[in-house]
């Protein structure tokens, strides 16, 4: 209460009920308990059920310069003068002091974090920081500044040593990122730092507007399941790239691992040495893909299921490879840019970008390689889409085997290539053309018809325009080499 008795406008966080307590009012039953309860012992959540964290998570839906937090989260530009809901209110409530106080600090740059005095507000402190501008040609280096907004704003609190810190959300409408992804990478930057340095902070405070609300709330029991149950229902949802152990987005140029023991030229090579080697013949990821030949799989080769039990089978396995996709850390498959999402093409369907050469099918597990691919594709594949492969510059290390693409193949989903409404393959050789025409005819059906080839960028921008898909540099640089430049076409003539 205020002097005069009237209530204060300010809200006690206090007041406001944990994340926890929030138990059972939006989780969801798994479809199938005996299958999550079989993924959820052979693939762990990488964010298990945390309640010491989750009882220092709230949300709450309001202004967050009402809150009585030791210090908020003000996003703005890198003048700290951005006008935008959140910081017009902080100023508004904080008073004059607090641009006098900015003008001290002179600015702030992409991804850091300031901290001023919270003047008038009830927080003793304000934590102003600057989200990134968002474009799909660069999302690497917008995640990246994201993440270290996030980083950087629970560092300064821990260092601090603030009770409770308030965050709205960082990336404004003006700066154009994602709000879902945005999501994403808040709630794991701040759930790696709480599992790290959770005891130094009392309390988190999401502050979100009405609009904002329901993304946070689904994707909140992603980060912080409340109970095994809701751990097991979310665990197919959590995104395959999870960045690194601090949440942290995986850099690509760092992340290609080489197999264990590679081989060592200067090793003897006795007879014990020979049998140990050949016992690890067919235990390798890749040769365990197909599993054992059980009964169904038998009836299936011999003909004797109906229809609907094979697909029933086929959609079952196709499930489990899903789970799989979900619970596991593909980081690693993720930082090599190989497979991507961009626009849309010139029918409004969503374009899907392969590149070869990013593929170093000698160095990678290629069973992570075939999860990612599901992970990624489960939801694009939904809607009718298409496919452009840059085959442009690829050796022999970027060739993925014929078996392993049927293999792919027979375990997609039906949507996959159903939707599938074209596969653009730009600058393909004489020997692609001829593998292609190869495997199309005799190894898979459905897909021959599907597949365009494309001699340069130029005839790929009748079918999308180049604004729609980011190209690698490489790319484009070969490209204007082998056919010049590319001019765009002007519709007006004389």
């Amino acid at each position: 209460m205020d002097p005069l008795g009237a209530r204060s406008q300010f809200v006690d966080i206090q007041t406001l009920p944990t994340w926890q307590q929030q138990l059972g009012e939006d989780g969801e039953e798994p479809q199938d308990q005996s299958d999550s309860l079989l993924s959820q012992q052979a693939f762990p959540s990488p964010f298990p059920c945390r309640p010491d964290i989750n009882r220092k998570i709230i949300l709450f839906t309001g202004d967050i310069a009402l809150l009585n937090c030791t210090a908020i989260v003000n996003t703005s530009n890198e003048s700290l003068n951005d006008k935008n809901p959140v910081s017009d209110s902080i100023h508004h409530l904080a008073g004059p002091e607090l641009r006098d106080e900015l003008f001290k600090v002179k600015g702030c740059r992409t991804g850091e974090a300031k901290l001023t005095k919270g003047f008038n507000l009830a927080a003793r402190f304000i934590i102003h920081t600057v989200g990134p501008k968002f474009k799909s040609k660069y999302r690497t280096a917008a995640e990246s500044s994201l993440y270290s907004c996030y980083r950087n704003i629970m560092q300064l609190a821990a260092e601090q040593s603030m009770a409770s810190v308030g965050i709205c959300v960082v990336s404004t409408t003006k700066r154009g990122y994602p709000l879902e992804d945005a999501t994403h990478i808040s709630f794991r930057t701040v759930r790696r730092f709480m599992e790290s340095f959770g005891n130094r902070i009392d309390a988190v405070v999401f502050a979100v507007s009405d609009t904002e609300e329901p993304v946070f709330r689904k994707l909140l029991p992603l980060y912080y399941p409340r109970s095994e149950k809701e751990e097991m229902a979310c665990l197919p949802l959590i995104p395959a790239d999870i960045g690194n152990s601090e949440g942290e987005p995986v850099v690509p140029e760092r992340q290609i691992r080489i197999a264990e023991k590679p081989g060592n030229l200067e090793d003897d090579s006795d007879e014990e040495n020979l049998e140990s080697d050949l016992g690890q013949v067919g235990n390798h990821a890749f040769a365990r893909m197909e599993g054992d030949v059980d009964k169904q799989r038998k009836l299936i080769l011999q003909g004797q299921m109906s229809e609907a039990a094979v697909q029933k089978h086929h959609q079952r396995n196709y499930n489990r490879w899903l789970c799989r996709a979900r619970a596991e850390d593909l980081s690693d498959v993720a930082a090599l840019k190989a497979l991507y999402h961009t626009g849309v093409d010139m029918c409004g369907r969503t374009v899907m970008v392969i590149v070869g050469r990013n593929i170093p099918v000698t160095l990678i597990d290629l069973e992570k390689a075939l999860l990612y691919f599901i992970h990624v594709m489960d939801h694009i594949t939904e809607k009718e889409y298409v496919m452009v492969y840059f085959h442009t510059l690829t050796g022999e290390h970027n060739h993925l085997n014929s078996d392993f693409l049927k293999n792919l193949y027979d375990i997609v989903d039906a949507k996959f290539k159903n939707n599938l409404k074209a596969f653009y393959f730009v600058h393909p050789t004489f020997r692609s053309k001829v593998s292609t025409w190869f495997f199309t005819t005799f190894s898979v059906s459905g897909l021959k018809d599907k597949v365009r080839y494309l001699d340069n960028l130029h005839q790929l921008f009748t079918c999308i325009k180049p604004e729609q898909i980011d190209i690698p540099p490489f790319v484009v640089d070969y490209d204007a080499r082998m056919n010049g430049p590319y001019r765009p076409t002007n519709s007006s003539s004389l």
